[in-house]
């Protein structure tokens, strides 16, 4: 079974799954009250430049500013081997033409870059730009020359810059005509808004998720596209019919009583990406722990006992693994530092076995990797190219209870507090008694284990102590009442 996209729609949010082989391998969504701004122009105002961080904060009409570095504006980027400094190529209160590159994630605004680019199904447009660059997942030079010089005889002598996409290896001349054509009408209009609008205003904003898909994940192994919903349906055939021909024949409409994402088994998907622990096939597991600077991957090997010897078997869970962590990383959108403590493998040509179908299974993501060879301690280094924010990030929130730490602290350790803070209060104010108010777990402490303790307190301080429960405070929560 070749790939197959779904698209399920409702008012409120836009979800779209990749299928290969009937495995889910990618899951994006899109909700219509915090849509993602990756790919939005807009006429930014410069607030500040801060020129011992080579950088600058600029307002595009978000709750905050967004960010600029030297490395992302244009007359940098066009000569990387002249140093430029911020500040001599913008000021406080100029108005300036920026595109968002990564959407603001955690408590960091958006990134921004003054070299502008809009993607089309086949070719990236770079206005700003002359040069003709290529897909670097086009490996074969041949290949790479024969499509730069078919995309020269398309272009007037003084074109604009274009990238080549993958997918237009397969295109015609009439479709790469058409967009050539479709994006620089796009072009047109937004540096006609750039002169009519305000600061603040947004310019151009890159096309809806489901439409997305059908431009960027669409390829010749996609089988059929999907959809859940009737008036979508239409909305997609009209941009493909328009946009991308040779998608329109693939794009299905759903109706079946069950729910797309439930009948593909892409909700029971979902919810075990939520989960620290993936189980492998044969016993094994992978713990995955995502934290603000890095994501860590700890490969275990479980149950599995293997067949043959101990080190057989460390290797065939780390092979196995690979591919796991592969899926992991996309079903999960996981961006950033991304670290592998793989067992750890004596024999050099298991590690290298490890290494190659760890680069070949992710040799299938979209997103831009790099891998580093095993260090010394045995882990493995990974960067992914992060632009949104990962799937737990838009589903779940920190646990108000642990405050994201994943853990939280014992019935007794909070007693322990409790008795400390009736001393501390003893020692300054003369109340006539004291009452506790806590969980029911932390009350039956005192009343069992601490009980002596709690006794003793009381004697030390000569004032009663009462215990109340409050249901509807968690374990770690507390109040001492003086009376």
């Amino acid at each position: 079974m070749k790939e197959q996209i779904l698209v399920n729609i409702t008012p409120q949010e836009t979800r779209v799954a990749s299928i290969d082989e009937g495995v889910v391998h990618d899951i994006h969504i899109e909700r219509a009250a915090h849509r993602g701004l990756v790919g939005n122009i807009y006429l930014g105002m410069v607030k500040r430049v801060l020129p011992g961080m080579q950088s600058a904060f600029i307002e595009i009409g978000l709750e905050r500013a967004a960010f600029l570095h030297i490395a992302d504006v244009i007359e940098q980027r066009q000569n990387p081997s002249e140093v430029q400094r911020i500040e001599r190529l913008i000021h406080e209160g100029q108005a300036i033409m920026v595109q968002v590159v990564k959407d603001p994630i955690g408590s960091k605004g958006a990134r921004l870059s003054t070299q502008i680019s809009i993607a089309g199904r086949f070719l990236v447009f770079l206005p700003q730009d002359t040069h003709i660059g290529i897909s670097q997942r086009i490996g074969n030079d041949q290949e790479r020359d024969r499509l730069r010089v078919r995309m020269e005889s398309l272009l007037p002598d003084n074109h604009r810059g274009y990238i080549i996409r993958t997918s237009a290896d397969h295109a015609s001349d009439d479709e790469l005509r058409a967009d050539i054509e479709y994006l620089s009408l796009i072009w047109a209009d937004i540096k006609t808004n750039s002169i009519t609008l305000p600061a603040r205003s947004l310019l151009f904003q890159d096309l809806s998720l489901q439409l997305r898909a059908l431009r960027d994940m669409v390829t010749t192994e996609t089988d059929s596209v999907w959809v859940d919903s009737r008036e979508n349906f239409a909305k997609m055939t009209e941009f493909a019919g328009r946009f991308v021909s040779d998608v329109l024949p693939r794009i299905q409409l759903y109706s079946g009583d069950r729910p797309l994402f439930e009948l593909h088994g892409v909700e029971a998907e979902i919810e075990r990406a939520m989960s620290r622990r993936v189980n492998l096939k044969f016993g094994g597991y992978l713990i995955i722990d995502q934290t603000e600077a890095m994501t860590t991957v700890d490969v275990n090997t479980g149950g599995f006992v293997g067949t043959r010897s101990f080190d057989d078997t460390i290797f065939k869970t780390n092979l196995e693994a690979t591919q796991v962590i592969a899926r992991q990383l996309r079903l999960r959108n996981l961006g950033g530092i991304i670290i592998v403590d793989f067992i750890d493998m004596d024999n050099e040509e298991h590690k290298t076995a490890v290494l190659s179908e760890l680069n070949k299974a992710l040799g299938k993501d979209r997103t831009k990797i790099t891998v580093s060879n095993f260090t010394s301690l045995g882990l493995v280094e990974i960067t992914r190219k992060r632009t949104r924010e990962s799937l737990a990030h838009v589903l779940c929130e920190p646990c108000p209870t642990c405050q994201g730490r994943g853990e939280i602290k014992t019935a007794q350790t909070i007693c322990y507090e409790i008795l400390r803070e009736i001393l501390r209060e003893a020692r300054q104010f003369n109340a006539k008694e004291y009452r506790i108010l806590a969980a029911q777990s932390v009350v039956d402490m005192f009343l069992d284990e601490e009980s002596a303790n709690l006794a003793q307190l009381a004697d030390f301080i000569k004032k009663p102590i009462y215990l109340q429960v409050e249901t509807a405070y968690t374990q770690e929560q507390f109040d001492v009442v003086l009376v």
